[in-house]
């Protein structure tokens, strides 16, 4: 008779969800060490946050004290996005050559030296330069993150640790917020440097941190050290078979002989990126074609969502929804990094007990209702200039934390956790540099035009088409999206090859009614 452990193993294996029996052999608590190494790794999103965050407050005396102009005001702060394209794209290939803990004090070091550039600015020209550097250290933070957190992450937690990328962005955008409100009352003149160069301090902390680390177990597996790679997926695992499964599963994705044992062995191509792109955009699988329109698609509809605008443009919304001192409309702000960060931190909880898809989807929905209840007020609003409209004023705050919430709940932290684990090993630096490139390059092209375009069809119409965008953005995620709760990151591969979403819902009727069926067979 089969082992009672092998025979589950082999169910979780063939199934599409995985087997309780199978999860109930090891621990289901959350592995501290795990924790640790996600939450220190995670810490390089406050780099981000903090710039947007901050950015949104110092922008306003900027103008002011350097005497520039709105087109000037929105390359300031929209080209964050492109600069960190490029530490984006460059980060992928450094990850594979230095290994994603060293990636991390990379992007500290380079951050550290932007933010203290912006500090220093003694005008546009230099404030822009600072802006540059500081961007391709978030480039490299905002990539480098999410790989190694969902590396380390056992599956029984995946979701919960593989979002915390998100969450430390939202602690950053909170802590941006907390220091525009903080430092709005010295002299103009010094207010903005003091909220730009302080964003140096965490930056030191997270490149001393980090070095406390240890490597993702896959990394050294692709570079043949799998005796490092064992005692790390030792300690990250949540029991000794879950961690001889992982290490199995890797040795093979990474095309390592099963009887290779040894604490070094060779790997059949010791790759750094060389091959890889053909493999993914040129000649890819079905499902590696089908991972990477998922992959895009949900950075790309993330980033189309209008929370960078929100997040950048808060002060200006919140102007024109009828609050004009600038202490309040800072406070109001910090209002938004509030609930911004609360609701993060409920959708960690969820992320493994509700699953990736209805947290989605749900999420999605309510983007679209708050983002519409949000243009319907700015638009009552530019209709009635004269006239004060409370109940408008107050729909317009409402919607804008409403918004926020929803978008927390599910959009934020599940694009990150998603576009981390569904790419194959061997692909998957890069695939996640691609998702990440598209979603600063449309976040940057929408920061650096919002100015513009509210300009020409209303601040109203613009919340509106955003709306609208997060209508299609919904389909998407509806037809081409499945769930990966509980899947293991080498079954990412599998699950997208088999996923039709038409054969799916049939499939899903058609098991419902034969359980019917079964069922009045058996009571007549």
């Amino acid at each position: 008779m089969a082992e009672p452990k092998a025979v589950a193993k082999e169910v979780y294996e063939a199934s599409e969800i995985p087997s309780p029996a199978f999860k109930s052999l090891g621990k289901r608590r959350t592995n501290k060490y795990a924790l640790c190494c996600a939450t220190l790794a995670s810490m390089s999103s406050v780099l981000l946050g903090y710039d947007y965050g901050v950015m949104s407050g110092a922008v306003l005396f900027i103008k002011d004290d350097l005497h520039i102009n709105d087109t000037q005001v929105e390359i300031l702060v929209g080209t964050l996005c492109f600069y960190s394209l490029l530490g984006s794209a460059a980060a992928g290939r450094t990850s594979d050559w230095l290994g994603r803990r060293y990636t991390i004090v990379v992007a500290a070091v380079i951050f550290f030296v932007g933010a203290l550039m912006m500090g220093f600015a003694v005008n546009y020209a230099f404030l822009m330069v600072g802006r540059f550097v500081a961007g391709i250290g978030v480039g490299y933070a905002l990539m480098i993150a999410p790989v190694y957190t969902a590396e380390v992450s056992p599956a029984s937690c995946r979701g919960f640790l593989a979002s915390f990328p998100e969450v430390f962005i939202n602690v950053g955008i909170l802590l941006g917020y907390i220091s525009n409100y903080a430092f709005d009352r010295l002299p103009l003149h010094l207010g903005w440097r003091f909220m730009l160069g302080i964003g140096a301090i965490p930056s030191v902390f997270l490149g001393i941190s980090v070095l406390g680390m240890p490597e993702s177990p896959r990394w050294l597996i692709m570079q043949g050290r799998l005796g490092d790679a064992k005692l790390v997926l030792d300690k990250t695992s949540d029991s000794k078979e879950e961690a001889e499964l992982r290490l199995a599963e890797i040795k093979e994705a990474a095309r390592i002989p099963a009887e290779c044992n040894d604490e070094i062995v060779p790997v059949p191509e010791k790759s750094h990126g060389e091959g890889i792109w053909r493999e993914l955009l040129i000649h890819p699988t079905p499902s590696v074609r089908r991972v990477l329109i998922a992959g895009v698609g949900i950075h790309f509809f993330q980033a189309l969502s209008g929370m960078g605008t929100v997040v950048l443009y808060s002060p200006r919304i919140f102007e024109k929804a009828g609050i004009t001192n600038k202490n309040k409309l800072l406070g109001a702000t910090v209002a938004i990094g509030f609930v911004k960060t609360i609701f993060i931190l409920v959708a960690t909880i969820f992320l493994d007990k509700v699953g990736r898809r209805p947290l989605l989807l749900s999420s999605e929905a309510g983007v679209i209702l708050s983002l519409a209840g949000l243009g319907f007020g700015l638009k009552m609003l530019d209709t009635h200039p004269e006239g004060k409209m409370l109940w408008a004023t107050a729909l317009c705050i409402a919607m804008v934390l409403i918004f926020v919430a929803f978008f927390s709940i599910g959009l934020g932290p599940v694009t990150w956790v998603y576009s981390s684990e569904i790419f194959p090993l061997r692909l998957r630096a890069q695939g996640t540099s691609i998702g990440v490139a598209l979603n600063l390059v449309t976040g940057g092209v929408i920061q650096m035009t919002f100015l513009s375009l509210y300009k020409a069809i209303s601040i109203g119409g613009a919340f509106f088409l955003f709306a609208g965008i997060a209508c299609v953005g919904w389909a998407f995620f509806y037809t081409f999206l499945p769930e990966t709760q509980g899947k293991t990151l080498e079954e990412m591969e599998v699950l997208f090859g088999k996923f039709n979403w038409r054969e799916s819902i049939h499939s899903k009727q058609a098991t419902a009614t034969s359980n019917g069926d079964v069922q009045l067979g058996s009571k007549g």
